[in-house]
């Protein structure tokens, strides 16, 4: 799978709900009623980041949920590209992107939402193949602004913003036409997780959901 294929693959996850909720499980068992939660919510696609010794059992789980597409999140080398598909992960998301991670992903036929920070790795990206990338981290690097900025002379791009995103910010994320969707963590609090408040995340995951409808021009970088 080209890098070219990848991305339009990554496009298509994207535009299933204006949130991909970035979940770090420390508990497998909460896989499955986590999973069931979100996509109740609104939000089919669930990136699991593999920081922590339970992810990848966590992405299997999830793999079983109906209506649930789990992804590898935190990937940062050849071997978490070809780790994540045996364990069900439908696409990985990564930090940054080096050609090694390339190569891996094309390899495995794995969908990459490579991350970068700034112009000129975005021109690297799409210089490799890629139209779909991951802002990040976006708060730091310069937020709703700077992404909007980049679309001038970058049109062909289109970016999911995480890192520093939260209700309170998405909408001026979602309404930017260079935006697919946005990342984050708030839809799934650890305190929440522990408790084994599903309820409440699906609350959260519903009113995530209804974020792309917020803003008129939200949704029209898909």
């Amino acid at each position: 799978m080209t890098p070219a294929e990848q991305s339009v693959r990554i496009r298509e996850i994207c535009a299933l709900a204006p949130v991909i909720p970035v979940l770090v499980i420390e508990d497998a068992a909460w896989a499955v009623p986590l999973a069931q939660a979100l996509v109740a919510g609104g939000l089919p696609a669930l990136e699991v980041t593999l920081r922590t010794p339970d992810a990848l059992a966590a992405i299997t789980a999830m793999a079983a949920v109906p209506g649930a597409g789990g992804g590898a999140g935190t990937g940062l080398n050849p071997q978490d590209a070809r780790r994540a598909p045996p364990a069900g992960a439908r696409f990985a998301v990564s930090p940054g992107l080096t050609p090694t991670l390339t190569a891996a992903c094309t390899d495995s036929a794995l969908p990459l939402l490579p991350g970068v920070a700034t112009a000129s790795e975005a021109m690297a990206a799409q210089e490799a193949g890629f139209d779909a990338l991951k802002f990040f981290p976006a708060g730091p690097a310069g937020g709703a602004g700077y992404l909007k900025a980049l679309g001038g002379p970058l049109p062909a791009l289109g970016f999911c913003p995480t890192g520093g995103v939260s209700a309170q910010n998405a909408t001026a994320y979602l309404s930017l036409p260079n935006v697919l969707c946005v990342g984050g963590s708030w839809v799934a609090p650890e305190a929440m997780m522990r408790a084994g408040d599903w309820a409440g995340i699906e609350a959260l995951a519903r009113q995530a959901a209804e974020l792309g409808a917020a803003e008129p021009g939200a949704g029209a970088g898909k």
